[in-house]
């Protein structure tokens, strides 16, 4: 069966159940996922400090290639977008800031040192997405940033958020479109705490000096607030844990960051996306990643856990609530292979959450026809997707299937590292 007659049988197949599925392949190609640059460096960034280990995240795995300057992560970057379909965004973290003319510690960053970006961005006709940096610097060795007991280094890192937000707001203006950006945080301790409250206090007090400043406009820069559950060096004590970071976003106008590794090893957050949202949250950012154990940030694939997110946004339509950003970081493998992959597997966790028959499925369930409902379920789990994947590939001008392997390869040996 050729491509054509494989899509017009599973197009027709879809139709039986009302389902179009050219426009879910149109909507699908233009939802934007924006990728992490860390990936194709395992996280060293471009401030060259030897030593620096704070902030408890960790790339394992030595396989060849990784990018060694800011020509090299941006050339992997935009190899891995050629070969993913859709609207593609980048998330600059700011230890990737191009230091050129000198380095300058993370409270004295500005606009220019991210220019190189945005002209990037502008000549691929991408948008970019912005983080501060609270990890991977001398003044987080011990654990701790925004929440310190040493009012010096709050200090510090309270001008590095402020800082933050003004690169964010020229990112927004040099591409016309808003910049997301997202503040996580290592704060927390390895074993118990006497004292839970007073790192927690500090910390309100760090973001509210942070987010008092209203020269920043808010509809260009977007702001949000990542929690965890634990990290490295973090197991017992995290100060911004999920039950504080949703207390603070339903009382100040952040929104919220949900990580699909940031929790328990056995959650899920696709049914926290509602109990969010049915409250005063205007917008989620997921970050969508794949924990193993723990927080191990493995590269993303279409499984049971990434589907049920998106077909929890596909059931409350809430696509335009949500902004979607890739977190993982595995240095095991070829890393525009990692790109690729989590970046077509989430691409196609949406395709396949467009395709739900989401009002066939609350009819039967407003009836009381559970069973009915169930076995459509059942049947949706073995229609034609594979055939709609395709087409919306062939439409993005990107190879489908594994052939994208093939390019991949012919630009590992051309650059070889």
């Amino acid at each position: 069966m050729n491509t054509n007659s494989g899509y017009t049988f599973a197009r027709d197949q879809y139709a039986q159940s009302g389902i179009d599925t050219d426009a879910a392949i149109a909507q699908a190609l233009r939802i934007p996922i924006s990728l992490h640059c860390w990936q194709t460096d395992d996280n060293v960034g471009f401030e060259a400090q030897s030593g620096v280990s704070g902030g408890g995240i960790l790339a394992t795995g030595n396989y060849p290639g990784r990018a060694r300057n800011g020509d090299e992560v941006r050339a992997d970057l935009a190899k891995s977008i050629s070969l993913i379909p859709g609207v593609q965004r980048v998330n600059v973290h700011s230890y990737y800031a191009d230091f050129s003319d000198g380095y300058v510690n993370r409270d004295q960053l500005e606009p220019k040192h991210f220019q190189q970006w945005m002209d990037w961005a502008k000549g691929l006709g991408i948008s970019l997405d912005f983080n501060p940096s609270f990890h991977a610097h001398p003044k987080a060795n011990d654990g701790f940033t925004l929440s310190h007991q040493d009012a010096s280094i709050r200090e510090f890192w309270i001008e590095h958020g402020k800082r933050a937000r003004k690169i964010a707001e020229a990112m927004a203006e040099s591409q016309g479109t808003p910049c997301n950006n997202n503040f996580w945080i290592p704060d927390g301790a390895k074993d118990l705490v006497a004292d839970s409250w007073s790192p927690r206090a500090r910390l309100i007090e760090s973001y509210d000096a942070i987010f008092a400043d209203k020269s920043v406009d808010e509809s260009k820069c977007v702001d949000f607030v990542e929690s965890k559950l634990f990290g490295i060096g973090s197991e017992e004590y995290v100060v911004g844990s999920s039950e504080f970071y949703s207390n603070y976003t339903l009382t100040r106008n952040v929104g919220l960051c949900m990580d699909m590794g940031h929790y328990h090893p056995t959650e899920t957050i696709h049914g926290k996306i509602s109990s969010q949202l049915l409250f005063r949250q205007k917008k989620l950012l997921l970050h969508v990643s794949r924990p193993i154990r723990w927080d191990s940030d493995h590269v993303v694939i279409f499984n049971d856990d990434l589907k049920n997110v998106f077909l929890e946004i596909q059931r409350g339509n809430a696509w335009d609530k949500m902004v979607l950003a890739l977190d993982f970081f595995d240095a095991s493998i070829n890393r525009i292979a990692a790109y690729v992959i989590g970046t077509r597997a989430t691409r196609k966790a949406i395709l396949y959450a467009l395709l739900d028959p989401s009002a066939t499925l609350k009819q039967y369930e407003d009836a009381g026809k559970n069973s009915q409902r169930l076995a459509v379920m059942e049947e949706f789990k073995t229609m034609p997707f594979g055939a709609v994947w395709t087409r919306l590939c062939e439409q993005a001008g990107v190879p489908a299937g594994t052939d994208w392997l093939a390019e991949m390869e012919a630009y590992e040996s051309a650059n070889p590292r």
